[in-house]
């Protein structure tokens, strides 16, 4: 299925592990969600993103090691991944929601992560819990 429409991305971030640029986002909208930590993602704020219209969101957290408080990206890990099986059993493929370890300083890194999120959702189509018309 190709999508139609302009892909529609939320991507949630700690402060220390996104900086974000203007041509990261071409070929797509983009809403960003600043936390001081990722411990902070929560699985409401994940479901509602999608709620709100995201085809796909990603959360950018630092490395499991690199956190400043000790914990919040392996928090942000568990979180997402109970998500995703929500989104599986409702049937919206887990595959929509991902979390990467990135650093802010890692620009390159984070494009080609935004660039493959928008090339996967080519397969994926548009968020189906949106009647979205042409």
């Amino acid at each position: 299925m190709k999508i139609s429409n302009t892909p529609k991305l939320t991507l949630f971030h700690c402060l220390n592990s996104f900086k974000e640029t203007a041509s990261m986002f071409d070929g797509c909208e983009a809403r960003t969600v600043k936390m001081a930590c990722s411990s902070m993602t929560k699985d409401v704020h994940l479901l509602r993103a999608f709620e709100s219209g995201a085809d796909a969101v990603l959360v950018l957290v630092c490395s499991d090691k690199g956190c400043r408080f000790a914990e919040g990206s392996i928090r942000a890990k568990k979180r997402v991944e109970y998500v995703k099986t929500i989104l599986d059993d409702i049937g919206m493929d887990g595959r929509r929601l991902n979390i990467f370890n990135t650093a802010a300083k890692d620009e390159g890194s984070i494009t080609n992560i935004i660039q493959d999120t928008i090339v996967q959702l080519e397969t994926l189509g548009p968020n189906p819990a949106l009647n979205r018309r042409n």
